[in-house]
């Protein structure tokens, strides 16, 4: 059996006093069970918070991206280091927002995902395809693309113990979904494309679609048989849908 998970992505939101409330109400209804796990990625100023409020709970908590670097110069960028040392389990890389709109390539991508590794959390590796791309009909191409570059960069073994995460980037934040089926499909090619590199890894390999996941699409989209959970974006900062999403799993 495969682990399965469902992890919030807050993204640029937060305030110290309206993440106590969230994060209250979240970790008195996370029950975490062998083979489930649910977590938060909180902006980096907030690691501290959530290990104070999560410390001994079920709800594991992480960031939403990491440096390529370990230490330096490189004023603004925090390490993955950094991260592990607020007692964080997972990181998030690849995001697409951080690949439009901050520029991260593949190649850093994939200098991030080991970075990550080496810090001893979970990596969260996104990937994902624009809607021109999804009509051009390079789905397919896209994805395996972004998930080439860090198995090239490492090797397929490096994929052991990580979070692969499928977010078509024309249904993030825009309220549209890929359909279960939609979203099985490119799952499927996703293990397919692993198991073609090393078979044990991909049958183990949890793979989370991450579009606009809601309460009302949860079930039937983890109901899939390569759809192994969530990556939660907007519905990871209330509390009740965040809890249906979980409750789905």
């Amino acid at each position: 059996m495969r682990n399965r998970f469902v992890i919030g992505n807050w993204k640029l939101n937060g305030g110290l006093a309206a993440n106590a409330v969230l994060l209250d109400a979240l970790k008195a209804k996370v029950l975490a069970a062998p083979g489930r796990y649910c977590g938060v990625c909180v902006p980096a100023p907030y690691l501290a918070q959530a290990q104070a409020l999560l410390a001994g709970t079920s709800l594991g908590w992480g960031s939403q991206d990491v440096s390529r670097f370990e230490t330096g110069a490189y004023t603004g960028d925090f390490s993955a280091g950094m991260v592990a040392e607020f007692g964080s389990k997972y990181a998030i890389v690849g995001h697409s927002e951080r690949r439009s709109l901050f520029g991260d390539t593949d190649a850093v991508v994939a200098q991030k995902y080991d970075q990550v590794r080496k810090a001893g959390l979970t990596p969260v590796l996104c990937v994902g395809e624009t809607l021109a791309e999804r009509e051009a009909g390079e789905t397919e191409s896209v994805v395996g693309r972004q998930l080439k570059a860090v198995v090239d960069a490492h090797g397929v073994a490096v994929l052991s113990g990580a979070v692969l995460a499928y977010e078509p980037v024309w249904a993030i934040g825009t309220g549209k979904t890929a359909t279960p089926e939609q979203a099985q499909q490119v799952h499927a090619y996703l293990r397919g494309l692993v198991a073609g590199w090393d078979q044990s890894v991909a049958k183990q390999l949890p793979i989370v679609y991450g579009g606009s996941v809601k309460k009302s699409n949860a079930a039937e989209l983890f109901a899939m048989a390569d759809i192994d959970g969530g990556l939660i974006g907007g519905a990871s900062l209330v509390a009740e849908e965040f809890l249906a999403i979980w409750a789905a799993l």
